[in-house]
């Protein structure tokens, strides 16, 4: 659902004019709507009642510093990728403490930016990266808090380039070898490590993959406390679809079925659960208005020039 119909011939975003906003600030221009952010957000965190959840809202999807600053008036958190969206999240108002950073690559500079802020936890991408890790914390003084990012080899069945979930993608650290890292983790200096972390791709609109890397997460779970290690948060990703074009809303999973898949796998696992929903939280919470210089009438087809 969002907040953008036409009143009188005239398009809105929730009571207000678009065509007025063109006059005052001249086009182009991207508009979003706050109550569609409000709602789908509170849709998706409501479904997750009574669960111990922190709701991260993914920067990637959209990193507009009204966007966030909104998503944080709620009481989300951010999960970031970068050194630059940990910056935008900081100063749009999201707490530290409720702040994963994810992805790949990260810098020195990105791991001691976290460090020095204070986050909840940074998402081990890699064996290199978690003595990275240590290395930096070592010489701040700090200890750093880690959830371990396992590839689960769960297909998603989602478009190739958006998985991320499969043996042969760079995502995470190899499922056969997650238990060996994990005790690594808990014996190097200023190193916490705390918890894993799963995400298989995004678009996906079909549960069971979800359930299928939820009850693997799960069964690693068990494994390392019964080795006696610590594993106090499971961050299960994002990755939930929206309908497109001629994608059908049904093709498209409800906030309330997908949560229901969370609690029959990791609901009773007695740690904290971190989710990072994107694109079903912005996906439609916005518009692009632009103006027509021309219309150019070709031979096959009427071209609009904007």
């Amino acid at each position: 659902m969002d907040f953008f119909n036409y009143k009188n011939g005239r398009l809105h975003a929730e009571d207000v004019a678009l065509d007025g906003i063109a006059a005052e600030v001249g086009t182009p221009f991207y508009v979003y709507s706050t109550a569609t952010l409000t709602r789908h957000f509170n849709v998706f965190a409501d479904a997750l009642r009574g669960m111990d959840a922190l709701v991260c809202y993914a920067v990637k999807a959209n990193s507009n510093q009204a966007v966030i600053r909104t998503l944080a008036a709620l009481g989300a958190g951010a999960d970031v990728v970068s050194g630059g969206e940990l910056k935008r999240a900081l100063k749009a108002g999201v707490k530290p403490h409720k702040i994963v950073f994810s992805g790949v690559g990260k810098s020195e500079a990105e791991i001691e930016a976290a460090l020095n802020a204070g986050i909840k936890q940074l998402n081990v991408e890699s064996e290199p990266e978690l003595e990275r890790i240590s290395a930096v914390a070592q010489r701040l003084g700090v200890v750093a808090s880690v959830a371990l990012r396992v590839n689960p080899d769960v297909d998603a069945g989602t478009h190739e380039k958006i998985t991320t979930g499969r043996k042969e993608n760079k995502f995470g650290i190899e499922w056969t070898r997650a238990h060996e890292v994990y005790k690594k983790a808990a014996s190097l200096p200023a190193i916490k490590a705390q918890g894993l972390a799963v995400h298989i791709g995004s678009q996906l609109l079909d549960l069971m993959p979800f359930r299928e890397a939820y009850v693997r997460a799960g069964d690693l779970v068990a494994m390392l406390r019964a080795d006696g290690l610590t594993v106090e948060t499971l961050d299960i990703g994002g990755g939930l679809g929206i309908p497109y074009g001629d994608e059908g809303e049904a093709d498209a999973p409800d906030p309330e079925s997908y949560a229901q898949v969370v609690r029959e796998t990791v609901g009773n696992l007695g740690v904290e659960l971190i989710l990072e929903p994107g694109r079903m939280v912005v996906g439609n919470a916005g518009l692009l208005v632009t103006g027509t210089e021309d219309v150019k009438e070709g031979a096959p087809k009427r071209f609009w020039i904007v």
